[in-house]
């Protein structure tokens, strides 16, 4: 091996020697060709044996990692037999130790990007031989498949497979498809690159079909089945949602979806390819609202025309058809009804009474699933249980309507409820797969409804049978029905609203407690986890089971077993109170729950006003943006149409001017005279108004004066009188300075009236100078514009003027009413005065009367006592007195 790798180093311009050296180390690493030579009748080891040996040559060649950069620096030669051979090598290296070749081709320079060139060979052997190498290279390698796919591999594999013949090429497109593959399966950045680079749109003509489908070949049949599991592999269930999500949009949008139900439908498809596409179609339109609609919508060429969904349900339901079709119709069911909650109801409606077709023309999804549940094969049973329970799923409005559904069993007997049928089959004893079916059914019913809980235990048969099956020490097979019955039992506790008195929640607990025991019933319920089936049924949604015997368990119906499974063994070791908090907790959850609907339902009406908003101000805006332009234009235009006229206006001004301009200085003086005369007519009549007001100002001036007089006189009344008369001054002290106020306001009027006056002197004087100008008429057309110009201005002044005026005239006569009120105010208060005045006078006189009678009355009675010989002192001495007293007082005060 050393003396043919230094061949390789030293002889690289002999291009023969390169290229039997190069052969001779494929053929020692290679396996081929001892694969080929092994006989039927050697020993078995010795294939492993060649392995082992092969592997062997391989690590003593790449120990020297310059040995694989020498490898890749011979593929670039062009020369076919040294080109050839080195593919031919590197792919067998790749085959024995992948990993270590493939880390050394990743860390040498533009390692991986000489090898794409190999896809652009025009010989088609190393060109195919390219292909394979690159499957070798992407095995199991990220970064590798990353690096290939940005080296445009997609477009030049898609190429080539166009050119081969799409599916009906020969093992290159086989080949090709292997290495798309390599590069997608599990890489999201590539499946992302792929979908982005619109090269799904590609894959759309590898589906076309005719009309006559006899007679395919194998190679057509391999290249098909490979076409669609690349489909699958850019919808998988376990790719990112957001991902799967965009490729499933982009799948309908190209049409690719409506080719792969057209083959779907077609007649003469091999039963291999039909159940694959089954299986794309399925996974295409998992989880995905616009691609279920649409295929609820297709219907198979028959007379007259039914829907696809019912055409695959007749092939599940049907004992005849193949075992792995009739699990793919299943997985199709599945996924059609994935969170798509419309579908659901559509299909539960068909089990409805008033939606059963009475005629029995047409078969419905309904009737073909309940005649497959309650039908002698247990697979039917099985697999019309399952896809009942994927009806149900996540939907508790469903869950409640299905209580509705009555079946006839036999003529003359009652209808039966389909939940009592179900439980009645149960009872009978039927197989185990029939039995884990419907237990499946009814766990999923049963789940998050209370309404199907009480219906169940509604039946007094129901749960001594559950706890029968679960106390009894039964074989292995029955092991997993007892786990099932344990769950069944366990959801009829846990969602149980306690509305039976016989079957409330605490009393269940102490029927297990009695008859079972806890630890016991906790052990069965364990039972369906530790299951081997069921782990197999929890890894992917796609049922895949290697017989009809081994069908047990669903994926969804995995998934509700781990939720519950805690939740239950918690419930049954409960007390009553604990479970009063979880009822309140839960009554809680769901009020928030309404609550954040509620929310949520505004909010969503809110946005939709907001789009509709939105969508307003568009139109509003573009149509504001079209008016704008078309004002923009009417603005230029006007714009244009003054410049000519402007420029019109010039040119005729031209040829006129010597004619007209004498006539045209006198129009002008005319007008000039007009405006000047009315000017004075309306000084005139502001003068006129401006006599009468202040004559009315005189009126009011002498009648406040007279008020003054009177006023002042009314000065000598008592203190009361006095009060109000200050009351009164102030108000005829607010009048004068109102008075002053308008009085100012007078003088300033008559000074613009003046300032108006001597305007319209100025005028006269400029219309007088005016005259004399008309002989020199070149001047006289300057001075007749300037003139113009001042006149329009000082016409524009004196307007304003006016107008000020006219308002100042207004707030006088509003000061002037303001003023009269207050006189006549005043008046009437003076008139109060007066009266008051006159009272008290009266009162004085009636006080003195009385006065003069006590002093009368007083003196007669003093002369009474002193002729009695009593002793009365005068008011004077008594005066004196009360002084004396007084004095004392004060120096006692002051010695203090």
């Amino acid at each position: 091996m050393e003396h043919l790798i230094h061949v390789l180093q030293t002889d690289r311009s002999d291009s023969e020697i390169i290229g039997y050296a190069l052969d001779t180390l494929y053929n020692v690493i290679s396996n081929d060709l001892e694969e080929e030579e092994q006989d039927d009748s050697e020993e078995e080891n010795l294939p492993k044996q060649v392995d082992d040996l092969g592997s062997q040559f391989t690590e003593i060649f790449i120990k020297q990692q310059e040995n694989v950069t020498l490898l890749l620096t011979l593929v670039e030669e062009f020369d076919f037999h040294v080109r050839w051979p080195g593919v031919k090598l590197l792919t067998s290296l790749l085959k024995q130790q992948g990993p270590q070749v493939q880390q050394i081709i990743l860390v040498s320079p533009m390692g991986v990007s000489r090898l794409m060139d190999l896809l652009a060979d025009s010989r088609e052997v190393i060109r195919n031989d390219g292909v394979l190498l690159l499957q070798q290279l992407t095995k199991s390698n990220a970064a590798i498949q990353k690096i290939v796919a940005f080296e445009n591999a997609f477009e030049r594999l898609l190429d080539i497979i166009t050119e081969e013949g799409n599916s009906d090429g020969g093992i290159v497109v086989e080949d090709c498809l292997l290495l798309l593959q390599n590069l997608l399966k599990n890489n999201n950045s590539n499946q992302n690159f792929f979908k982005e680079g619109s090269y799904i749109q590609r894959m759309k003509p590898w589906f076309e079909v005719g009309d006559d489908n006899c007679g395919w070949s194998a190679q057509k049949v391999t290249n098909l089945h490979l076409m669609l599991q690349l489909v699958r592999v850019l919808v998988s269930p376990t790719n990112p949602p957001g991902a799967t999500s965009s490729c499933q949009k982009a799948m309908f949008h190209c049409g690719l979806l409506q080719q792969l139900c057209t083959i779907l439908m077609a007649t003469g498809v091999p039963a291999d390819i039909l159940t694959e596409t089954i299986n794309t179609v399925s996974e295409v339109i998992r989880g995905c609202q616009m691609n279920q609609d649409y295929f609820a919508s297709v219907n198979a060429p028959s007379n007259p025309p039914r829907p696809a969904i019912v055409v695959l349900l007749m092939s599940m339901v049907n004992e005849r058809q193949p075992f792995v079709l009739r699990c793919a119709v299943l997985y199709c069911f599945q996924c059609f009804l994935y969170k798509n909650q419309k579908g659901q109801g559509e299909i539960v409606s068909t089990l409805l009474p008033s939606t059963i077709d009475a005629t029995g023309n047409s078969v419905s999804a309904g009737q073909l699933l309940c005649g497959g549940l309650f039908s002698t094969d247990s697979l039917s049973n099985w697999c019309a249980a399952v896809a009942l329970a994927h009806a149900l799923q996540e939907n508790a409005t469903l869950k409640e309507q299905l209580l509705r559904v009555q079946l006839a069993t036999s003529i003359g007997n009652p209808p039966v409820s389909l939940l009592q049928q179900c439980t009645n089959i149960l009872s009978q004893g039927s197989k185990v797969q029939t039995r884990v079916g419907l237990l499946m059914l009814l766990c999923t019913w049963l789940s998050n409804c209370s309404i199907a809980v009480t219906h169940f235990l509604h039946n007094p048969a129901n749960i001594p049978f559950l706890t029968g099956q679960i106390a009894e020490n039964l074989g292995e097979e029955e092991q997993l029905v007892q786990g099932l019955c344990a769950l069944l039992l366990g959801i009829s506790i846990y969602y149980n609203d306690n509305s039976l008195e016989n079957y409330r929640k605490e009393k269940l607990k102490q029927l297990i407690e009695k008859r079972i025991g806890r630890e016991n019933f906790i052990e069965k319920l364990g039972f369906i986890s530790k299951h081997e089936l069921y782990s197999r049924a929890a890894q992917k949604p796609q049922p895949s089971f290697s017989s009809p015997d081994h069908m047990m368990f669903d994926h969804e119906f995995t998934k509700l077993v781990k939720e519950l499974e805690g939740v239950i063994s918690k419930a049954i070791y409960k007390s009553s109170e604990e479970d009063k908090k979880e009822e309140e907790v839960k009554k809680t959850l769901e009020q928030h729950d309404n609550i954040v609907t509620h929310y949520k339902k505004v909010i969503r009406e809110q946005d939709q006003e907001l789009e509709e908003l939105k969508q307003r101000i568009n139109t509003l805006t573009s149509q504001n943006e079209q008016l704008q332009g078309t004002v923009t234009q009417q603005v230029s235009q006007i714009q244009q149409h003054k410049d000519q006229y402007n420029l019109l206006k010039v040119q005729l001004g031209k040829d006129t001017q010597h004619h007209n301009s004498h006539s045209d200085t006198f129009q002008m003086n005319g007008i000039q005279m007009e405006e000047v005369s009315k000017l004075k007519e309306e000084l005139e009549e502001w003068k006129k108004k401006h006599e009468l007001l202040q004559g009315q100002l005189r009126e009011k001036d002498s009648v406040i004066e007279k008020l003054k007089t009177s006023q002042l006189e009314m000065g000598a009344t008592e203190q009361s009188s006095q009060t109000s008369k200050s009351g009164g001054l102030e108000l005829s002290n607010e009048l004068q300075k109102e008075l002053e106020m308008l009085r100012s306001q007078i003088q300033l009027q008559s000074a613009e009236i003046s300032k108006l006056q001597t305007e319209n002197q100025r005028l006269q004087i400029m219309n007088t100078t005016a005259d004399p100008v008309v002989g020199d008429s070149g001047a006289t057309a300057a001075n007749n514009s300037e003139l113009e110009g001042r006149l329009e201005q000082e016409i524009k002044e004196l307007k304003s003027e006016v107008k000020a005026l006219s308002e100042e005239k207004e707030s006088l006569k509003q000061h002037l009413d303001s003023s009269s009120s207050t006189v006549a105010i005043l008046q009437d208060e003076k008139s109060k005065l007066q009266q008051e005045v006159a009272e008290s006078k009266k009162e004085q006189d009636d006080l003195l009367v009385l006065l003069a009678d006590q002093d009368q009355k007083l003196s007669a009675l003093k002369i009474k006592l002193k002729d009695l010989g009593v002793p009365v002192e005068d008011e004077d001495d008594i005066e004196s007195g009360d002084q004396g007293d007084e004095d004392e007082d004060g120096d006692e005060e002051e010695q203090d």
